[in-house]
Parts: structure tokens; C-alpha cells; sequence
């Protein structure tokens, strides 16, 4: 039997299903081919977690102690590039986001502070891509130095006062200071009007401040303390961050002459009034030269065991009382001498005395000057025979030339004064 023979039409459409079947549809193949092209790609993002080793590094590294506030701290990449960097400093239970930027190459990152903090934690979250794209991730910690001693100043004048125009800013350290540039360029004391101010040096203990002249009346001077973290000496850092601002009110310059026994009272170049005083006698002549209120009180004790002259005197109800030097002169009120002794006999013991009554008197010249004077009013006296106060005794760097003050900065004789263009 010979085999079964398909029509003609049939095998026709068989040939025509075998040819297709072969070349396949045409308009199929482009639409096969666009996915595999897409996975071959080396230059799509993955989030594949094979980056390369090692491809973030951060300074300090993870788990560090003690690091000190001049250390090194940045984030880098080997290659790719970072995408993110989230760094928190913890002080004092407080947490802050550290500041900083990712170079323009996208290689390094590093905060915009120059110190890292002392006594604190830091935490470190990044994000970067290798130069396949490929994402990588990582946390760090790492803890900073603590001080085993701190520093702090007591700034003079208080915050918000109102002062005279001779008014010496004076910073008076807890412990001696050693690295002094290093304190004096993290003090800034600046002033509206603006005007040159310098830095002095008294000492480990003490650092004034002061303009090359007399604070223009009504100015506002502004003292910004950077000490959190300067090294002021080995093993001792600063503790404070804060502002005083303080104002300056009217121009006052009282002269003592102790030839003629009168103080006159200068106010913006008016003289308000002549009194008659009494300095100090032979022997213990008052101080000569520019000298600045630095205290004023109603009614102090004077014990003159306190200053060296014994059992000499001691008057528990001194009136009207402003100080003048840290040695004990003061311009003060005076009842236990004769009326007639004043604008006419030195006889203290190196105080100006005025006159006034036993337990303070309204009408009296020393209750007069009391009321008109502010800390920060310069007093200078003359013709008394005596060497000129020395600049760190009180207040007292008005006797120094510019250039005198100015050479007893840290920062040289170059440095520019704070406050100056």
C-alpha cells in the first residue's frame, strides 16, 4: 500500500506554518532584545552588596578614644563617590548635627568646623557608590579627649552695664595660661563704632583689653569668649563659650591735683564742677597718673592691716567709696577729719577723700561725685610726688602708650587689633 498522499492546498499552508516557524515574527525581535541589552549595561546603579573593600574610610577610625580637638576628622572614598554624610556630635546629653561638605569631586567630605569637641561622642553615617555603582554604607563612632582640667575667665565689666568711656576690658583666669596666643586669638572684643582694640598681657592670670583711646560715648562693645576646648597650658582646656556685651555711656575725666587740694569733673568737655579733696600725706603720697573706677559701694569697711599700714586705721562705715587700684586707693567719702582739712591738707594714707557726713549725706561733695560717676570713668591725678600707678595695678593700663599696650599681645607686633578694617 503506498503512503497517504496530503492534498496539494494542505501541503501548501503546512510549508508556509514550517517557514514561519523558523524565521519567527519579525516584529517580535526587538522587544526580546531590549531587556538583555539592559542587564548588560555596566554603567546602571545597583544596590548590589559586593562593593568594592574598603571603599569608605573615616578619620578617626571606628571605636577611637581620645582624640584630640586637632586631629584629623574627614570621610574619604577610594573611587566612586560619596552620596552622603550624616555626622552627629553628642556633648553634655545634647546631640547636633556637625555641619560639613562633600568636596566637588565627590571623594571627601570634612566639617566645617577646623576642632573636633572635647568630652564628647561623635557618630558617623555615609553613604557612597564605587565606580561600578554599586551602594555601600557605613557607621562609625569614635570619642574625643577629656580634659582632666578646664579653664575659665572672669570678664569685667558684667554683662549689660553701662560704663564710662576709660572703661579696660579684664579677663581674669582660674589657672595660669600657658599657650597665650593661642586664649588671646580665641578672645574677641569688638565695638560699635568700630575701633582698634588690643590685647595685654599682665601675667599668666590676667588679659586686658582695651581701645588705642577712650571708647566713644554710646558705643556697644561686644566680648566674644571661644575658650570650649583651647588649650590654655598641657592638659588644660577651656570650658566657656558665651558673649558679654556691655554700653558705653557719657565721656567723664575727673583730675585730681593734690598740689591745690581740688578735683575738677570734666564731662564731654564741660566742667561740671571743682571740689576740694585731700590726697594722701607724706609718706604715703597718692598714686600719680590715669587711673579707672572699677567698683563703686555705698559704704565699705577700710582696715589698714588689709593694704600693710597695721593697725593704723580701721573705719567700718566708709562712705561713697569707688576703687581705684587693687592695691586699696579709693575716692571716697570722708567724716572723721575737720571740714576745714579739705582744699587745704594731704593727710590720708594715699586715698582721695572728699567730704561728707557719718552714714552718707545727699548734700555732701563725695555724695555728689558718687551719683555722678559710673564704673569706667577715668580719675587722673597730679602733682602728687609720687611714680605713676602701674598699668596692672586696677585698672590702670591707660598709662601705657598704644604701642606699649600693644606689645604685651601674644599675637605680635603685626597682628591686626580686633575690630580694626
Amino acid at each position: 500500500m503506498t503512503g497517504f498522499a496530503l492534498p496539494r492546498a494542505l501541503r501548501g499552508l503546512c510549508a508556509l506554518a514550517a517557514l514561519a516557524a523558523l524565521c519567527g515574527c519579525a516584529s517580535d525581535a526587538p522587544r526580546a532584545a531590549r531587556p538583555h541589552a539592559a542587564v548588560s549595561s555596566p554603567a546602571a546603579p545597583s544596590d548590589d552588596p559586593r562593593p568594592v573593600a574598603g571603599l569608605i574610610r573615616v578619620t578617626p577610625r571606628a571605636g577611637a578614644r581620645d582624640v584630640r580637638a586637632a586631629d584629623r576628622f574627614e570621610v574619604r572614598v577610594r573611587q566612586g563617590r560619596l552620596e552622603r554624610v550624616r555626622a552627629v556630635r553628642i556633648r553634655d546629653g545634647v546631640r547636633a548635627p556637625v555641619a560639613g561638605r562633600i568636596s566637588a569631586d565627590g571623594r571627601r567630605w570634612r566639617p566645617d568646623a577646623h576642632r573636633v569637641a572635647l568630652a564628647a561622642r561623635y557618630t558617623v553615617d555615609v553613604v557612597a557608590r564605587d565606580a561600578a555603582g554599586h551602594r555601600a554604607t557605613q557607621h562609625s563612632e569614635f570619642r574625643t579627649y577629656v580634659p582632666a582640667h578646664r579653664f575659665v575667665a572672669e570678664v569685667a565689666p558684667a554683662p549689660g552695664e553701662t560704663v564710662g568711656t576709660g572703661m579696660i576690658v579684664s579677663l581674669a583666669f582660674d589657672r595660669p595660661v600657658v599657650d597665650r596666643a593661642a586664649v588671646e586669638r580665641a578672645v574677641r572684643v569688638t565695638a560699635w563704632p568700630r575701633t582698634e582694640v588690643a590685647g595685654h598681657w599682665f601675667g599668666a592670670y590676667r588679659l586686658d583689653f582695651r581701645p588705642r583711646r577712650r571708647w566713644a560715648p554710646g558705643s556697644v562693645v561686644t566680648v566674644d569668649l571661644r575658650l570650649r576646648d583651647v588649650r590654655g597650658a598641657p592638659g588644660v582646656y577651656g570650658l566657656q563659650r558665651r558673649s558679654v556685651v556691655f554700653r558705653v555711656g557719657r565721656d567723664q575725666v575727673s583730675t585730681v591735683d593734690a598740689a591745690t587740694h581740688t578735683m575738677t569733673v570734666v564731662r564731654g568737655g564741660r566742667t561740671l564742677r571743682t571740689v576740694p579733696v585731700t590726697t594722701g600725706g607724706p609718706g604715703t603720697e597718692t598714686y600719680s597718673g590715669r587711673m579707672v573706677i572699677s567698683e563703686k559701694a555705698r559704704v565699705i569697711r577700710m582696715n589698714g592691716d588689709t593694704v600693710g599700714f597695721g593697725g593704723a586705721y580701721d573705719i567700718k562705715d566708709v562712705p561713697h567709696a569707688m576703687r581705684l587700684t587693687a592695691t586699696g586707693t579709693f575716692l571716697h567719702g570722708n567724716y572723721w577729719v575737720p571740714a576745714g582739712t579739705f582744699g587745704a591738707r594731704n593727710v590720708s594714707h594715699g586715698c582721695i577723700g572728699l567730704r561728707d557726713a557719718e552714714h552718707g549725706n545727699a548734700a555732701t561733695p563725695a555724695a555728689w561725685f558718687y551719683g555722678v560717676s559710673l564704673v569706667g570713668d577715668t580719675v587722673e591725678v597730679i602733682n602728687s610726688g609720687r611714680r605713676p600707678v602701674l598699668p596692672d595695678n586696677g585698672l590702670g593700663g591707660w598709662n601705657l602708650t598704644w604701642e606699649e599696650w600693644r606689645a604685651g599681645s601674644a599675637l605680635g607686633r603685626t597682628a591686626t587689633p580686633t575690630g580694626a578694617d
